[in-house]
């Protein structure tokens, strides 16, 4: 897996100041992978030391006002092509620099004040479809004992449980707000069990509630806030789905965004409002670019078919008719299931980076279809999806 990295990340002394800022996380993915180191600044033949430089719209200036806009960009566009060479999916930049920064930048006036905005290097990047994050977004995502990954795992996918040299395991009902006596559908074990993957710490979910059961959003949502609870900020969700045909076919896919047509938000719920600060929470990039952008870069490596596409989540139990399918191709879905949508919402709520795996176990709308097929083709599928799951794990 390739990934472009900010050289002063690595511990190169090539900042504006002459030094470095080696991030422990970044440096530890690097050895995981193979790294394009750039800097944009010495490429474009700027000193090292140099005077401070920050971005005011389009331009860059040094604190006493000489603009250097041009050999910024110069060093951009340099690096842009050896990005296009080097075919990274992933970049990771360092944080609030002028060329580099991703969202915050500081805002041209050399006071310390930070605004919205990318640097000129990221930008580029952005527009070429390059996931950029920067090292403190990557030190949020490393899982750890204190922090480990949470994975709920749905119809036929459950096997991937086996995976773990368990720690502990918690049954659903010991778990606050999991309804006493629900029943686990066939190839699910209501038991989350605390252990590790490869040794990534995990907590995994190996079953799930659904709406169409006749629960409450508050119980289908209660195992996320449980890994919540646990100390879990990164958050893997599975499920098996129907493909629309034209935008997806029968194999594993990256669930990129989704559109609830349940009906019902969790967030709606007073149960499930407990210790949040607000309801009204941005669902922007529900699901993490970086996650997504790291699981297609394992994908290939590993030679996994992998799709990308929306899910559209259904209150169930009943498939889907013709004209619901037309409807739901037009809206620019790819994926139709009966879970996930209202537990990200849920998850996002608590702050946790998601990420969306399916398999889509048919065509919507094909015959003879039952909840046993599904299950039966799911597990047709579980290597690769076991090989794709450890692969993201270790490079967390």
């Amino acid at each position: 897996m390739r990934v472009i990295i900010s050289e002063c990340l690595l511990g190169v002394p090539c900042r504006f100041d002459g030094s470095a800022k080696p991030s422990r996380e970044v440096r530890e993915l690097a050895r995981k992978t193979e790294v394009c180191a750039i800097c944009p600044e010495v490429t474009a033949g700027l000193s090292t030391p140099r005077p401070p430089a920050e971005r005011l719209g389009d331009a860059i200036l040094l604190k006493d006002g000489t603009d250097v806009t041009q050999a910024f960009l110069t060093g951009a566009r340099k690096e842009l092509e050896r990005a296009r060479r080097c075919g990274a999916r992933i970049a990771i930049l360092k944080a609030k620099s002028p060329s580099c920064g991703v969202s915050k930048i500081y805002d041209g006036t050399h006071t310390g004040t930070l605004v919205f905005g990318d640097g000129i290097l990221t930008q580029l990047l952005k527009e070429e479809g390059i996931c950029v994050v920067t090292e403190e977004a990557l030190a949020t995502i490393k899982p750890s004992v204190e922090h480990p990954v949470a994975i709920i795992l749905g119809t036929g996918l459950a096997h991937l449980a086996h995976l773990v040299t368990p720690v502990r395991r918690i049954a659903y009902a010991d778990i606050d707000g999991f309804p006493a006596g629900a029943p686990a559908q066939p190839g699910q074990v209501f038991e989350a069990t605390i252990g590790t993957i490869d040794e990534v710490p995990v907590v995994v979910y190996p079953g799930r509630l659904h709406l169409y059961q006749g629960y409450t959003v508050s119980e289908v949502v209660s195992l996320v806030r449980h890994a919540h609870k646990l100390g879990c900020r990164d958050i893997i969700f599975a499920c098996a789905t129907a493909g629309i045909a034209g935008n997806a076919h029968p194999g594993l896919g990256i669930i990129s965004d989704h559109i609830n047509l349940t009906g019902i938000n969790p967030l709606a719920d007073p149960h499930t409002l407990r210790d949040l600060p607000t309801a009204f929470i941005s669902m922007r990039e529900a699901y993490s670019p970086y996650l997504c952008s790291l699981t297609q870069s394992i994908a290939e490596d590993l030679g996994i078919e992998l799709q990308t596409g929306v899910l559209a989540q259904t209150l169930g139990p009943s498939f889907e008719t013709a004209a619901e399918i037309e409807a739901l191709r037009r809206s620019g879905a790819s994926y139709v299931g009966m879970s996930v949508a209202c537990e990200v919402i849920m998850a996002r709520a608590l702050g946790m980076h998601v990420l969306g795996l399916t398999l889509v176990a048919h065509q919507a709308g094909a015959s003879e279809i039952s909840h046993e097929s599904i299950r039966q083709v799911a597990e047709a599928r579980s290597e690769d999806f076991e090989r794709l799951v450890c692969g993201v794990l270790r490079m967390l």
